[in-house]
């Protein structure tokens, strides 16, 4: 079995090394595929992405040329991935790689088509930070919920893990945010097995380079009914 892992990356000229670090350092029982899109940075992320492209010409480092989005992003990573299963990575240090092993769990034991991790479900470590957020992803969620009739408890995480079948039949138009809630819509429209596992969560404030705003939980909002009826 072969894993893809799809790393959208826009500006993160601080953290990029040190996640694809984390990302080759876990200990893994299958083959791992690394596929970096990079969103038209402007911070000197492409030079970074240039000097890894050179030392590990196995890698796919895809460029794009203006800035499209993280759904654009993640949409360019799945048409290039080749493994028997894809998992979405945050370019940032929010999530840990070390928690793969738990998403492929359910998947290698025959269980399930999609993993979602959950940051509500107990686990690992949680840094405490935004409260409006954390209601606002409630309220998204409950709203999926209720769209899709499926319980998850934590729709709009990063950490998506999908057997490389189920994408292949999915056409990705959202091209920003509303990318979470239009791939949940449209996975529970595909009646394929969805499974949770806890996860930890290393949250980051908006000085650190969080780029998610109440303009984008909006854009959420208007999916969640959108996608309830549009394929």
């Amino acid at each position: 079995m072969k894993l893809s892992i799809v790393i959208p990356i826009f500006n993160e000229v601080s953290t990029l090394e040190q996640i694809i670090e984390k990302v080759c350092s876990v200990s893994l029982p299958v083959e791992r595929e690394l596929i970096l899109v990079d969103d038209y940075s402007t911070d000197g992320t492409r030079d970074i992405l240039a000097k890894l492209e050179a030392a590990h010409p196995d890698w796919h480092v895809c460029y794009h040329d203006k800035n499209r989005g993280k759904g654009a992003a993640l949409k360019t990573g799945f048409a290039a991935a080749t493994g028997d299963v894809v998992v979405i990575q945050d370019a940032d240090l929010e999530y840990d790689p070390g928690d793969y092993l738990a998403l492929l769990g359910p998947i290698m034991d025959g269980h399930a088509d999609v993993v979602y991790g959950s940051r509500f479900l107990g686990g690992g470590p949680h840094r405490v930070v935004f409260f409006w957020h954390y209601l606002g992803n409630r309220l998204l969620t409950t709203l999926s919920n209720m769209m899709t009739d499926i319980n998850l408890t934590d729709m709009e995480v990063c950490y998506k893990m999908f057997r490389r079948e189920v994408l292949q039949g999915i056409v990705i138009k959202e091209p920003r945010f509303g990318f979470e809630v239009e791939i949940t819509a449209k996975v529970s429209r595909g009646k394929w097995r969805i499974y949770e596992v806890p996860i930890s969560y290393y949250g980051r404030s908006y000085a650190e380079g969080k780029k998610i705003t109440w303009r984008d939980g909006v854009r959420a909002f208007w999916c969640i009914l959108k996608y309830r009826f549009v394929d």
